[in-house]
């Protein structure tokens, strides 16, 4: 197989050739906007400090839990191709050699042929590094150099790819008590063109589950409840936050929750749950109850800040516990399951579902509520948008099949736009091509079909990449 595959013009777009012809030419419309990413996880410090890339495995393959879970998945031990959490302070390797974990993914690469992951490694191998030959145990040592020598080029740092990728606004995802130091250094930063935005992330603050939470909630409670105590301290300490949140230039808060479960308690009900949990005294209900009240909470806070509330559920986190002990969190084996939408989120939705100023924004990796719940919620109340397809769903078919459940019943005004919810800087530009290029194709059938003027589709093509994130968090 020829790496040019990667180069074609036409990669994604449908095979019937008059199709593909409209696909062209819609394409070609968007082709070159600016990316707006409203939601990630690159770490601003990265692009403040402007900290050169590591070594090809490290950038690539070890902090890639898409990559090392199905290598894991074909029989080769994680200790191969990752560090273990902690592995220095007991002493033992830090982590597996660099050549080595690059020889291991290069020998597994067929097993990426018709995975999102293979798809997006291929086009930044081809567009960013500039490799001519597809990798395979053969070619690991000569790819592996030549990457290596195209991250020690000077042109070669994260601001200066900031610029080529053509990105306008890069969202990272930020703990509420952050100083946000990197993202004032870089809007005080004349020599810096862009928006990097913070997104408040309150997770480790609102679920009473997490082990952290007690102490966290005490540091949060004295470093912004105003002197406050008690639940009404903690809710003074949540908003204070999202204030400053606000100020810095946050546009959304982001809620990585188990199920989009929300609860309206009265204030003696929450007070009662808040004090059970910090006393470590709450039964495993009450303290979903707990969440789900705070989920409600967020909401309310939302609709009086402005902030678009964000809301990723559905995934077993940390599926494998002895994987997680040894390695950590996010190191493949989150697994997603079965969620429902319509009778969770009905309590935000009674108080404020028609509130234009709210925008919730909904995410899944459970296609099934695509077509059944989600773009019926969105079809009728007004603070309601579709995230895009998210984690195991943001690739090519799946995105498809997203258009496919959704447009219907909700058209396409009620789309998020493109997220790329990405951890890997060098991967975001084939993310959003890609995408380009499954609107391009889904639109071209429409056209093809005589269901949309193709005039009508570059309008709506324009909007899907440009106008609706902005729109929708309000950019």
């Amino acid at each position: 197989m020829s790496q040019s595959i990667a180069a074609s013009p036409d990669r994604l777009l449908p095979a019937d050739p008059g199709t593909r012809s409209i696909a062209r030419s819609l394409l070609a419309q968007v082709q070159d906007l600016p990316i707006i990413s409203p939601h990630g996880h690159v770490d601003a410090a990265v692009l403040e400090q402007n900290t050169p890339f590591p070594d090809p495995a490290a950038l690539l393959v070890s902090p890639d839990h898409y990559v090392t879970r199905l290598i894991h998945a074909s029989g080769v031990p994680l200790e191969h191709l990752r560090p273990q959490a902690g592995a220095q302070a007991h002493g033992s390797a830090a982590a597996p050699e660099s050549r080595a974990v690059w020889r291991a993914f290069c020998e597994a690469w067929p097993l990426f042929d018709g995975t999102a992951s293979g798809y997006w490694l291929r086009d930044q191998f081809h567009s960013v590094f500039g490799l001519e030959q597809e990798i395979s145990g053969a070619t690991a040592d000569a790819s592996y150099d030549a990457i290596s020598a195209r991250l020690q080029e000077a042109d070669f740092r994260p601001r200066q790819l900031f610029k080529d990728f053509n990105i306008e606004v890069l969202a990272t995802t930020d703990d509420p008590l952050d100083d946000l130091a990197a993202h004032k250094a870089l809007a005080a930063d004349p020599t810096f063109h862009g928006r990097v935005l913070p997104t408040f992330r309150p997770d480790a603050y609102l679920n009473p589950a997490n082990p952290a939470w007690g102490g966290n909630v005490e540091r949060l409670i004295a470093a912004a409840g105003d002197g406050g105590s008690g639940f009404a301290g903690y809710l003074t300490a949540l908003e204070n936050r999202r204030r400053y949140f606000v100020d810095h230039g946050a546009v959304s808060a982001d809620h990585g929750v188990r199920t989009p479960r929300t609860l309206k308690l009265d204030a003696a009900d929450a007070e009662r749950l808040f004090e059970r949990a910090r006393a470590g005294e709450a039964t495993a209900a009450e303290r979903e109850d707990f969440e789900a009240h705070m989920m409600y909470q967020m909401a309310r806070m939302s609709v009086e800040d402005g902030l678009v509330m964000t809301i990723h559920p559905g995934s077993f986190r940390n599926h494998h516990t002895d994987t997680f002990n040894k390695y950590g969190a996010d190191t493949g084996h989150d697994i997603p399951f079965a969620i429902d939408y319509t009778a969770s989120i009905r309590p935000v939705l009674q108080d404020f579902g028609n509130n234009q100023d709210f925008h919730l924004v909904l995410f899944t990796m459970d296609e099934t509520v695509y077509s059944r719940e989600l773009a019926p919620l969105a079809g009728f109340y007004p603070s309601v948008y579709l995230g895009a397809p998210w984690w195991f769903l943001d690739a090519p078919d799946a995105m498809l099949r997203f258009r496919s459940a959704v447009t219907e019943t909700a058209g396409f005004s009620r789309s998020s736009g493109f997220i790329d919810d990405t951890r890997a800087f060098c991967s975001i530009p084939a993310r959003h091509d890609a995408s380009r290029r499954i609107e391009a194709s889904f639109l071209a059938r429409l056209v093809a079909e005589h269901r949309i003027s193709e005039d009508r589709a570059r309008d709506i093509i324009v909007d899907l990449v440009d106008g609706s994130p902005r729109r929708v968090f309000k950019l």
